[in-house]
């Protein structure tokens, strides 16, 4: 029996018209079947045979006719076929057939209709000779064709209303296609047996009607053999196109007809008639005389009213349907454009607009199309912005859910370029919102494995479900760390932003102020990449040291490379150190304001060494063209590092003297082309360390001297990067990780009690997230000093779980509190006023509100309540939406202020895709919204590298041998270096350290009244008077030094306001005005001391001494910015805080620790005054 089922012969394709006639023969003639089956007195079996369809004639009939696919498809299509051929016989007819040339004896039928002559020259529409109307012209070989048709029409007629017969007979009589059939078949089956009827007129152009509704089943069985279920509003258009064609030739054909009898028109004048008609146009040239056409005129008006509209109607309808499912993308232009598609739960107009500026900044994607594959109904602010003509030729929306293969299908997922896959981050469970992004992933791998995923994730422990996908952003990941970095680096978060979004470096330039068009210019810089061989700004540096490349290149085109990529290896190097050779099939990644390809180069170098000319710059002369196609758009940039008097002999500087010496400047020594182990510096970190071993016990005393280096043993979820960091010999209990209370192991309970040596962090959380775990790493890393490790406490509106505290628990100083920001007696616990920084991260809870820009109005109002409160506390505030940062820190009378949004507003009319790139909290990094970085898994569409930088930078992933973001403080030792490019020198020489940008801060005057104005004015002069010393030693400033004499308003009354307040400061002032800012000194006076009451007071209700707050000075009337790679020639100034990319310390460690120790003695005595004084942290 098992033999028999492995050899049963599989079914036929198709069903086959022998299969009608005979039925299935498949087992009948086969002895094999019949001699295995043969009845058997011990074993006895009978051979059933099963049929999917009932095996009566009937059936398989019913099978060829109606059911079967293919088989139907034919039917119909060889029945539209001969009602076509009616048609065009009844056209032929007409053509051959001359009324006026016919005469009644012809036609022995017509001859009792009508006993007079015709006259056609003399008939009236009152004298009808109906002999014309019910006899007709037709010649035998059309007639013989004729009646062919319809006895084939009638037979298979009476063939599917016998198979589509279910009980009522008169059911299908009184149908109009059997009606319409019997009228046009009948009377030709007639004249077959009677003679004389063969000229009798029959409407054969009636089929037409038929020959509609066979193509309509037609088009639906094809639809339904290929599988086309979308097809409703193509078969609603076809209808109505039939309909209007049908209507037009039965009242042309009908019109001619009884026309006949009439004015005798020509079939093109019947149609001519009726297309006037039928447009509402009516000249009136061609008309029926006679009243029968008049009256089927008038019937065909009737039946055009009454089916037209209800088409019409139909249609409007799926149309509308159709907007809101968006249509398809048709396989056409799949295959002839590009596109991509974007996958995101529901729409909102800020996340498009940041896709699509971001997306369409880059020149080569100008040809894209993008097609958005959403579930809901599209937004109204979004279909508005869809049907600009910007984005309508670039731009569709389809409704439809990924997970169906029918939604992937009309979105032609498979041919698409790369799917971008979005988390809905305003939902309230972010753990579900991950779980729908994992499944769009897994929906859209399957359905079209071959096609780039770009999948953003919320929660750390789901990234490794999507792991498959070509590029993952990790929103918690790049939050914590970015934020934790913001404590240490400040406004990292502004730096991370501006790299990562595409800008022209046009922001701002027509601003008054100095410090805005600074800011915007370097605002332009963004990471790009290329082959050592195939570029000229590194093209040289082959076989060179990568510390030697980055200062020359940085020197000679203005540009900084910051990291490498062996051709054998994947990984990206970060600042590989000076012991790296660069090699020509090395890709070189950099930053600047354009990449190469998009450069002009002015080679000026080469005519003035052969005419004797000191070298300037490679930009002498002002370029014609654009922003975005000239090299860092800064002017002179190959400067001179030394004496304004170059050396004789190959312009390198000279080494330092002894300590500086004698009346002569510093110098700086030159960067080397092979690295010298003897003359750099290991790292840093490994005499910061020597010193933390021999000096631990007389400065921390027993706090941190037991802190080991090593990897964290427990990870909270998978998928986390390993990192080497400072943990603690022995686990700490979990209830010595509680600040706030005391336990059998220690008795304190607040953070004064402590005594921590470093300000603490203060991170103000909901829960105690995976991702949160992302902000103690990177504070605890093996390259942060251990001196300068600060202490992070933890305040959390719910209590961790065990899981959590055993992730934690190893990393030293590390506590946690229960407890909100609204509460200041929490704050107050936690030790605020021994805090540095306090992180607000953006809770869950609050993400998502009836009105969508309100979700941050807690947290906004919450820290503005500290603002006024802690004056000097360093708050960095995580919003759900970027454009409620101009709420920070909000002062309700500031002129400054509202310049700054007329700026914003101005920006953004531009077409900028960093309009808020000029809000205060923002440029100073204080303010932060996860949504900015959206662009970063944007960005890798075209640059595929930049998740990697990012997170090498941000601390997320450590390679071996790559460096990792850290600062240094200019302080008034170090301004003898005095500008950015001797500065760069400096740290390449010496600690092999890359500097990317600086962070600048400024005082300010905020003109909110006439007093602060004149006193801001006076702290800003005698600040420059003590930072002049410094100098005037050299010729004179540039052009890219901060003018802090401008005042920042833009508008032309509040520009003519603040002078006239610089004018009045210098001037003694009235009575008047002295007793009003007397009056207001005192009102401010006693708010202030209100607050501060109000503060000590709780304190001593806490038992908090309160020395420390009274040690907090209000530090507001500053301004703080960025400046990502600025030119060479940028002076430094008191406070500016460089960042650098230092080398993995690892990588430079030696093999021999007592070699190493000497190395470290030798470095500290050769280079302690000359780098652990100017780049010390």
């Amino acid at each position: 029996m098992a033999e028999v089922d492995t050899e049963v012969p599989p079914l036929p394709p198709r069903y086959r018209f022998r299969d009608l006639l005979l039925g299935d023969q498949t087992f009948q003639n086969d002895d094999r079947y019949q001699e295995e089956y043969s009845m058997d007195s011990t074993n006895a079996q009978v051979q059933v045979e099963f049929y999917v369809n009932e095996n009566t004639f009937k059936e398989r009939l019913k099978l060829f006719f109606i059911k079967n696919q293919r088989s139907s498809l034919r039917i119909r299509l060889f029945n539209f076929s001969l009602k076509i051929l009616t048609c065009a016989l009844y056209i032929l007819r007409v053509s051959l057939d001359h009324p006026s040339t016919q005469s009644s004896d012809e036609f022995s039928c017509c001859q009792t209709l009508s006993t007079r002559q015709r006259d056609s020259n003399t008939t009236s529409s009152a004298e009808i000779d109906w002999s014309l109307i019910f006899c007709v012209n037709r010649r035998t070989p059309v007639w013989a064709i004729q009646v062919t048709v319809a006895l084939i029409s009638f037979l298979e007629t009476m063939l599917i209303t016998y198979l589509s017969y279910k009980g009522n007979i008169w059911e299908q009589i009184f149908q109009i296609s059997f009606i319409l059939e019997m009228i046009n078949s009948v009377p030709f089956i007639i004249t077959i047996f009677w003679r004389p009827l063969r000229n009798i007129f029959v409407p054969v152009f009636l089929n037409c009607w038929l020959a509609k509704g066979a193509l309509e089943n037609m088009i639906n069985d094809f639809h339904r053999a290929i599988q086309r279920t979308h097809s409703a509003m193509f078969n609603q258009v076809f209808i109505l196109i039939c309909t209007l064609l049908c209507l037009v030739f039965t009242g042309a054909c009908g019109i001619q007809h009884l026309e006949r009898a009439g004015k005798h028109l020509t079939l093109f004048d019947s149609f001519y008639f009726c297309i006037v008609t039928f447009s509402t146009v009516g000249y009136g040239d061609v008309t029926p005389q006679i009243w029968p056409s008049q009256l089927l005129v008038v019937i065909l008006i009737c039946v055009a009213l009454v089916v037209l509209p209800l088409q019409f109607e139909e249609l409007a309808y799926l149309w509308m349907e159709s907007q809101k499912l968006g249509g398809n993308y048709s396989r056409h232009r799949a295959q002839t454009e590009k596109h991509v598609v974007l996958c995101v739960s529901s729409l909102k107009i800020d996340l498009l607009m940041d896709f699509l500026n971001e997306f369409y900044a880059h020149p080569r994607l100008q040809d894209y199309y993008v097609v958005i594959l959403c579930p809901t109904d599209i937004d109204i602010q979004v279909r508005r912005i869809l049907q600009i003509p910007l984005w309508s030729q670039r731009v569709i929306y389809l409704q439809g859910s990924a997970l169906k293969d029918q939604d992937l299908m009309r979105a032609k997922m498979d041919d698409a370029e790369a799917c971008f896959i979005l988390s809905s981050r305003n939902e309230v469970d972010r753990t579900a919102a991950d779980h729908q992004t994992i499944l769009r992933a897994w929906a859209a791998k399957d359905f079209a494995p071959n096609c780039p995923l770009y999948v953003q994730i919320l929660k750390p422990e789901n990234k490794f479900h999507v792991k498959f996908a070509d590029h993952v952003v990790c929103e918690e990941e790049f939050k914590y760390a970015m934020l934790a970095l913001n404590c240490v680096c400040p406004a990292t978060s502004t730096l991370v932003t501006l790299l990562v979004h595409t800008s022209r470096g046009q922001e701002g330039q027509l601003s008054p102020e100095q410090w805005q068009r600074m800011y915007g210019r370097c605002s332009g810089n963004e990471v790009y990449h290329i082959r050592l061989c195939d570029s000229k700004f590194f093209g040289e540096y082959d076989g060179k040291s990568f510390t030697y490349a980055s200062f020359h290149a940085h020197k000679k085109y203005g540009v900084c490379l910051i990291g490498v990529k062996r051709e054998d290896n994947k990984s990206i190097l970060l600042n590989p150190g000076p012991r790296h050779i660069m090699a020509s099939t090395d890709t070189c990644y950099y930053i600047n304001i354009t990449k190469e390809e998009n450069s002009a180069f002015i080679f000026k170098q080469e005519e003035k060494h052969n005419t004797g000319l000191p070298v300037t710059g490679l930009y002498d002369a002002p370029s014609r063209l654009p922003v975005h196609s000239i090299i860092a758009s800064m002017g002179t940039v190959a400067i001179d590092l030394q004496n304004p008097d170059p050396p004789e002999d190959s312009g390198k500087l000279t080494l330092p003297t002894e300590n500086g010496s004698g009346s002569r400047r510093p110098s700086i020594a030159p960067v080397l082309e092979i690295a010298d182990s003897s003359a750099i510096l290991p790292c840093d970190l490994l005499s910061d360390q020597s010193e933390d071993e021999t000096n631990q016990s007389d400065e921390e005393g027993s706090v941190g001297s037991d802190f080991v280096k090593g990897y964290p043993p427990n990870s909270p979820y998978i998928g986390s990067s390993p990192t080497l960091c400072h943990l603690l010999p022995q686990k700490a209990p979990f209830c010595c990780l509680r600040l706030d209370k005391g336990c059998t192991h220690s008795s304190f309970e607040d953070a004064k009690a402590y005594g921590f040596k470093n300000k603490l962090i203060i991170v103000s959380a909901e829960t105690a997230g995976n991702g949160l775990y992302n902000f103690i790493v990177p504070l605890r890393a093996y390259y942060r000093p251990r001196k300068e490790l600060n202490p992070i406490v933890l305040l959390l509106d719910y209590p961790p779980d065990n899981h959590f505290l055993e992730a934690i628990c190893c990393f030293p100083m590390v506590y946690f509190m229960a407890g909100t920001i609204d509460n200041l007696d929490n704050l107050l616990q936690c030790g605020i006023i021994y805090a540095d920084n306090l992180v607000v991260v953006d809770k869950e809870s609050t993400m998502s509100a009836e009105e969508d820009y309100m979700a941050d109005a807690k947290t906004i109002v919450n820290v503005q309540t500290m603002f006024r409160l802690f004056p000097s506390l360093s708050i960095i505030t995580e919003l759900t939406h970027p454009s409620n940062m101009r709420f920070m820190q909000f002062r309700a009378k500031d002129c400054y202020s509202l310049a700054l949004s007329k700026l914003e507003k101005i920006e953004r009319d531009k077409g900028s895709n960093l309009a808020f790139m000029f809000r205060l909290p923002f440029a100073a990094g204080r303010v932060f919204s996860i949504s900015m970085l959206d662009t970063l898994l944007y960005q890798s569409f075209v640059k595929d590298y930049m998740i990697a930088i990012a997170r090498l930078l941000l601390g997320l992933d450590t390679t071996p041998g790559s460096g990792y973001l850290c600062a240094m403080k200019i302080t008034e030792e170090d301004l003898w270096i005095r500008t950015y490019g001797r500065l760069f020198q400096k740290l390449c020489s010496s600690s092999a350290e890359i500097p990317i940008g600086i962070y600048r801060t400024e005082s300010h005057m905020f003109s909110t009244s006439e007093s602060q104005v004149s006193i801001n004015v006076q702290q800003g002069e005698e600040h420059r008077e003590r930072g002049e010393s410094w100098k005037e030693k050299t010729a004179h400033r540039n052009s890219t030094t901060s003018d802090q004499s401008e005042h920042p308003l833009l508008r032309k009354k509040s520009m003519q306001w603040a002078r006239r307040l610089s004018r009045k400061s210098a001037k003694p002032s009235s009575r008047a005005e002295r007793i009003s800012q007397q009056r207001l000194n005192l009102y401010r006076r006693s708010e202030r001391q209100e607050l501060s009451e109000l503060v000590k007071n709780r304190m001593k209700h806490l038992g908090l001494p309160t020395v420390g707050y009274d040690e907090m000075n209000d530090h507001q009337n500053t301004l703080s910015y960025v400046l990502i790679n600025p030119p060479p020639d940028t002076m430094l100034e008191l406070n500016d805080v460089v960042y650098i990319i230092r080398s993995d310390p690892l990588a430079h460690m030696p093999e021999d620790s007592q070699v190493g120790q000497q190395a470290r003695s030798r470095n500290q005595q050769d280079f302690g005054t000359e780098t652990r004084d100017e780049t010390h942290l």
